[in-house]
């Protein structure tokens, strides 16, 4: 299986990563659909709710600060740092990942590579005016009043920088990402139960349009038959048999 990889990755000339959270659950940042899945424990904030209802946004920021998902101390597991090293050696490459944590970008992989479909859990942004806040400052006023923050300039709703359950997919980021992955020759999914639309459409996009696709995740998919390769194994061990 690794040699067929590993052999699809020297020929690729234009090769696009597809990410979901199983790459991140060896950093200790749990999955959202696995057997012990986020949404089998916990119930997401909705984005109209979270707009409406200032108690839920306090109990949004309560979750944040919470740090409930360990993203806040979550480093690049060996799965990250290998794709990193596959990325800086090849030249026409590109990331498309549904994650959220950041850990593509502390890997080594220049953030012009990289397409967030679902946003960035490690800073704010105003849903009014998009001003940027850094976590910092808005937890340490957060723990002190309890308020849910609002954007000094515009006075509006302040939100981490994630896509929500309700919330509008970034249409630039889709955009970019439908486009690199109709230019892709080798579209590799990587721990992702491509169950999440519209983000899932972009391997039947890639697939479509003539590029080899390869699924790697620790149980089956949906598009597991649609596949040129699928290897159901530990992500960061497949990646460390590849040599380039």
């Amino acid at each position: 299986m690794s040699l067929k990889l590993q052999d699809l990755i020297e020929k690729s000339k234009k090769l696009v990563f597809f990410t979901g959270a199983g790459i991140s659950t060896n950093s200790g940042i749990p999955d959202f659909r696995g057997p012990k899945g986020v949404w089998k424990t916990a119930s997401p904030i909705y984005f109209q709710d979270f707009i409406s209802s200032r108690e839920k946004r306090i109990e949004s920021w309560e979750k944040k600060f919470s740090n409930e998902l360990n993203i806040d101390s979550a480093k690049p597991n060996n799965g990250h740092l290998k794709l990193a090293e596959i990325m800086n050696k090849k030249e026409d490459t590109h990331l498309i990942t549904q994650n959220v944590d950041n850990l593509h970008q502390d890997s080594g992989i220049d953030n012009s590579k990289i397409i967030e479909l679902h946003g960035n859990a490690t800073y704010a942004k105003c849903l009014d005016c998009s001003k940027k806040y850094e976590l910092t400052f808005l937890k340490e006023d957060f723990l002190a009043t309890r308020e849910p923050p609002v954007c000094n300039i515009c006075g509006g709703i302040i939100k981490t920088a994630t896509i929500s359950f309700g919330q509008a997919m970034p249409e630039e980021e889709m955009i970019n990402a439908q486009r690199v992955s109709i230019k892709s020759d080798l579209f590799i999914c990587l721990g992702s139960s491509l169950a999440v639309f519209p983000a899932a459409d972009l391997p039947l996009l890639a697939k479509e349009t003539g590029a080899n696709l390869v699924i790697i995740n620790n149980e089956p998919t949906q598009m597991d038959h649609l596949a040129d390769l699928v290897i159901n194994r530990d992500i960061s061990e497949v990646l460390s048999e590849i040599s380039l």
